[in-house]
This record gives structure tokens, sequence and C-alpha cells, in this order.
């Protein structure tokens, strides 16, 4: 059930939308063994002109970046899991987007059980009452 949350620096497209949502839940899936039916993934697009690394914008540099924040619940994944999710995840963005600007972050949050969930119940909960 993990919550994605991504800025892209570029204009808004539902084309890309899809591209990066397709992108996401397949590597979510495949390297952290997330339901894609339960994931969500929230886009926002930033212009180039308003991303600034180094003191310069990013369309001055001629390059792009993104930011992705991903919740998922604590130990269901490993260290491995995490550090080829953001591999993976940094390369299926550079397919995307082009010449990716270094400084393109990824975080994943290793929430607590007891304080994550959805629908009304943590995940603590959902695990001890399985269906």
């Amino acid at each position: 059930m993990p919550i994605l949350n991504v800025k892209v620096s570029a204009k808004k497209s539902a084309q890309m939308s899809g591209q990066i949502a397709s992108m996401l839940s397949e590597l979510t899936a495949r390297v952290l063994d997330k339901k894609p039916e339960l994931t969500s993934i929230a886009i926002q697009y930033v212009d180039p002109e308003d991303w600034i690394v180094g003191g310069r914008s990013l369309a001055a540099q001629g390059k792009s970046s993104f930011y992705l924040d991903i919740k998922i619940t604590d130990e269901t994944n490993t260290k491995a899991d995490k550090a080829q999710y953001i591999y993976e995840a940094f390369e299926g963005f550079r397919r995307l987007l082009g010449t990716l600007h270094e400084e393109s972050y990824i975080h994943i949050h290793d929430v607590r059980a007891a304080a994550y969930g959805y629908g009304g119940k943590t995940q603590e909960y959902r695990w001890q009452h399985p269906d």
C-alpha cells in the first residue's frame, strides 16, 4: 500500500503522467513486492525555469530532474531491495525525461505499521487481522 509522491521538471502532460505511473507501478510491484491495486501515485509538474539546482534553473542547464517520495511499511523490504529500487527508478526517469541532473532524489520512508494505513485501518491492524 505504498503512496508515491512525484515531482517532475516538465510541462504537464497526460501522456507523461501515464508513462511515469506505469513505470513506477511496475517497478514498485516487481522490486518492492507491493500490490499494484493498492499503490497510489500523485504526480506534480514543476516548470524547469522554477527548478533551481546549484543556483541555476534546470532550463538554463538543459537538464531535467525529479523527486520521488515513497512511503512503505517498515520492515517489509531489505536494504538491497531499496537500493535496487532507487537505482532502477533513477534509470526509469532517465529514460522518460532524458538528460537528468544528478541532483534528482528518491526518498523511501519506512513508516511504522502502527502509524500508517488506509481505509481507516493501520497496517498493524491489517497484519493482526488478515482477511
